[in-house]
């Protein structure tokens, strides 16, 4: 991925990867793709302030109709 594909975040006191995950993906569990694209960053349960994480941007899964339940359908 090229640089203009990263969001640059650097860390502050108490910052966790599931809480950056959260933060810029909605979804703690995404956790892995900031692990993964920061292989020089140290993996501690919390990281240190001042650090320069690399955020991968993630397109949304776009959702058609047809594949909401039906509860989740706009009628018409």
């Amino acid at each position: 991925m090229s640089s203009s594909q990263f969001i640059r975040h650097v860390t502050s006191n108490s910052e966790r990867w599931d809480l950056l995950a959260w933060r810029y993906y909605g979804d703690p569990t995404l956790l892995g793709a900031i692990v993964m694209a920061n292989p020089d960053v140290v993996i501690e349960p919390v990281l240190e302030a001042g650090l320069t994480i690399m955020i991968p941007m993630m397109q949304k899964p776009t959702t058609t109709a047809s594949s909401l339940p039906p509860w989740k359908q706009a009628t018409t």
